[in-house]
């Protein structure tokens, strides 16, 4: 959009706007904010809002605590269902020290940091993600409940859909704000939808999955409902996913297409390259792309989600998958990643792995077109097919020992994730839950 400080002001004039929402991430992708009233609006501008950052978990101690917000004025939208007298506006900010510098370990910064990376090297990043999410019902005092709205799977409509109107609204509300919605429709498991934007530039993509989770939740909660983007909250359905569709440009033409490629894929040395790097990583990338200890049990449960290190121009049960898309449409496909994830920590990740195979002219392996899960394990290790960690406590392993990861978070960053998941993962570790009650209380 290319906004000026002369267009923020007009339009926050013009439009009746009393309520500035600053809005950030911690290092979990948890988004958060500080709230100012229109009459800040020229120290808002200036980036002189402060907060406390000792407050949020990963970010900075108590001797060190000023930070500032400088808004992305390209951010800027109206709360489409907030008051329309004295409305309420955002923005998505970056994160500074007092020192006048970045902050190097705020999300944004870290994505930033691999775009620069991948300009240095000539390329441009896009990405599509695809995200998913469950709607329950609530409680007379309006907690969730883990019942979901409805019965509904694949592509279902009304009736049997009994999220259309909530899905509906959503996509309205976020138009409203100038969003370009590509697709939206009831997935496979019961109360389970998907909201896809149109595919775009890297940083955009991630300020527009953490303004989707806004949206969503906020419009179900009007609607009666609670949205939960936890990867696997029901037993016996499928978990929530959010697969990414990626490619490279230079000069403005995608550099993942090649239509004289040998393995008949129509993608480009570079493609396979990129490929190769993500393939190489992904053990340590999963504590980024599956971040939490219920990420596990979807991944590794079955349900269409992806348990095996492998790739595939058509088979589903493979990590990475090729879609047919040609010319400007060709990308890969990463199939592992779940709503739980930080999208800007993934996005970064997924790029530093991606550019790692490409400088290092990495081969990417045969592509696997049998359906993995019918594989026995002696087809698989002959195949020289792996599986991606099995629990948070595995990936936490892998991500520790990939240096790579602590390239792209950065040290103090990667230092302070991994520490917290360390953290969770020895909470659970200790933690007696209902299986192990209805498992064992009764024998033993």
């Amino acid at each position: 959009m290319g906004y000026t400080k002369d267009d923020i002001r007009m339009l926050i004039g013009e439009s009746d706007v009393k309520f500035i929402r600053l809005q950030f991430t911690d290092i979990f992708g948890t988004l958060k904010n500080v709230a100012v009233t229109a009459s800040q609006l020229e120290r808002l501008l200036e980036g002189r809002c402060m907060f406390d950052g000792s407050c949020i978990e990963g970010f900075v101690g108590i001797e060190e605590s000023d930070m500032y917000l400088k808004p992305d004025l390209d951010t800027f939208v109206i709360f489409p269902w907030r008051p329309q007298h004295g409305k309420v506006a955002r923005f998505i900010c970056d994160i500074y020290g007092a020192d006048g510098k970045p902050f190097e370990s705020s999300p944004r910064h870290i994505l930033k940091r691999a775009l620069d990376r991948a300009k240095g090297m000539g390329y441009e990043f896009d990405v599509g993600p695809e995200c998913e999410f469950f709607l329950f019902k609530t409680d007379d005092e309006g907690e969730p409940v883990i019942i979901p709205h409805d019965k509904g799977s694949y592509f279902d409509l009304g009736p049997v859909d009994k999220g259309e109107n909530a899905r509906r609204e959503i996509c309205l509300t976020l138009e409203d704000m100038g969003y370009e919605i590509e697709s939206s429709h009831h997935e496979q498991a019961f109360g389970q939808h998907e909201v896809d934007f149109k595919y775009t530039d890297a940083l955009k993509a991630a300020d527009n999955i953490a303004t989707l989770k806004l949206v969503v939740k906020t419009v179900a909660q009007r609607n009666g409902l609670f949205a939960s983007f936890m990867p696997k909250p029901m037993n016996g359905q499928n978990g929530s996913g959010m697969h990414i569709n990626i490619s490279l440009s230079k000069d403005g033409e995608n550099v993942f297409f090649d239509e004289n490629d040998s393995r008949g894929v129509e993608m480009s040395d570079i493609a396979y390259k990129f490929l190769a790097g993500v393939m190489s990583h992904i053990r340590g990338l999963s504590l980024i792309t599956n971040p939490i200890v219920n990420s596990y049990k979807r991944i590794n449960t079955g349900f269409d989600a992806p348990e095996y290190i492998a790739w595939s121009a058509a088979n589903r049960s493979s990590l990475i998958r090729i879609p047919s898309g040609r010319g400007e449409r060709k990308r890969i496909e990463l199939r592992n990643p779940d709503t739980a994830t930080n999208p800007y920590f993934a996005f970064a990740a997924i790029l530093w792995a991606g550019l790692d195979g490409i400088e290092k002219n990495m081969k990417a392996p045969e592509q696997v077109n049998r359906n993995i899960y019918e594989m026995t394990e002696e087809e698989r290790a002959k195949n020289g097919i792996e599986s991606l960690p099995k629990t948070l406590g595995e990936a936490i392993y892998e991500f520790e020992r990939d240096g790579l990861m602590k390239k792209a978070l950065g040290e103090d960053a990667f230092n302070k994730y991994l520490s917290a998941k360390k953290k969770e993962w020895d909470e659970y570790c200790k933690s007696v839950n209902s299986w192990e009650m209805a498992r064992y209380i009764n024998i033993y």
